[in-house]
């Protein structure tokens, strides 16, 4: 099955065009196709000295050599630096995400790939933007999704995602970790081809709540929770402290771990892996994933920019695309 995959730089003035011109000095199988100013990523090219052909989308595909890759134009509205933030290029920014989903839901392309992006100029914009999960869950009508990111060993999937750690406790409920748990076995069977799903379940609070006595999340939400699925025939294990969580014990044995809030599983799974993983978006009605770190904007333009977080990101949405 030959794909098209659709790739979203993200932010114009970070390392998303550096990576994605590193990724274009390999030959694929898959059509990568840009949604991206082509003066941006040929201004880039040559500050990196390196070799970029842009191919039209619409031409015959004969597959990608090296040093080039297809795009499919968005323009910009002003002129990019590498390293200088401009909030007149966040429209810019959203609207290559809007085109690269609208090509995953006609048919065109198969997933979506995105690099990293600077949630504080679109806001200062006056977007509101709280992060790629939850624009694109927004912009497809789904109501929940789900942020996991994947190692070659590691996946770790996420109840709240970008949340100030004040507000996650009231955030915690039976219904959102319901929807959470279902999206994740659903689609850890549908798109990862794992019949029967063991994920481990964290604490919220320290000690996983030391029996109510460091918190009573756990006895109000998460233990009724977890038993309620596994009487439904899922194999959920927790919750379990954090703190011990990530031990061998436990992760040999795991298909995936859910946490409670961001800093509290990818700190883990990016001192295992960082720039060699994936971030993933569960329960949408495409296909996504994406790099994961951030715009690294002090290196942009530099050539020190590694893209193996974006090879990995791509690997992955193949194979969930092929699983389709």
């Amino acid at each position: 099955m030959s794909l098209n995959l659709a790739l979203t730089p993200g932010e114009p003035a970070g390392v998303g065009p550096d990576i994605t011109i590193q990724l274009a000095q390999a030959e694929r199988q898959e059509q990568i196709i840009v949604f991206a100013d082509p003066d941006i990523l040929k201004a880039r090219a040559k500050l990196l000295n390196l070799p970029l052909k842009l191919k039209d989308v619409s031409s015959n595909y004969t597959g990608c050599k090296s040093g080039e890759i297809s795009i499919m134009p968005v323009r910009a509205s002003s002129k990019s630096r590498a390293g200088i933030l401009d909030p007149s290029n966040s429209d810019y920014v959203l609207e290559c995400l809007d085109k690269a989903v609208e090509a995953c839901s006609s048919g065109f392309c198969q997933a979506m790939v995105t690099g990293p992006v600077q949630k504080s100029v679109i806001a200062e914009a006056g977007f509101q933007f709280r992060g790629h999960t939850e624009y694109l869950a927004k912009i497809t009508g789904v109501e929940s999704v789900v942020m996991m990111l994947a190692t070659e060993h590691l996946r770790v999937a996420l109840v709240t995602t970008h949340l100030p750690l004040k507000e996650v406790a009231g955030s915690i409920n039976k219904e959102l970790l319901t929807n959470v748990i279902n999206i994740l076995y659903k689609d850890l069977q549908q798109k990862f081809g794992i019949e029967n799903p063991q994920i481990f379940v964290s604490g919220l609070n320290p000690h996983a709540g030391e029996n109510g006595h460091l918190g009573d999340e756990e006895i109000k939400v998460i233990q009724p929770v977890i038993e309620e699925l596994n009487l439904l025939g899922m194999n959920l294990i927790g919750p379990i402290p954090a703190d011990t969580l990530f031990t061998p014990k436990y992760l040999t044995s795991a298909d995936a771990v859910l946490t409670m809030f961001h800093d509290q599983g990818l700190p883990v799974l990016k001192s295992q892996g960082f720039g060699k993983a994936a971030n993933i978006t569960l329960g949408l009605p495409i296909i996504r994933t994406s790099v994961d770190h951030g715009t690294a904007l002090d290196i942009a333009g530099s050539g020190l920019a590694d893209y193996g977080s974006l090879k990995t990101a791509i690997n992955v949405a193949s194979h969930m695309a092929t699983r389709k």
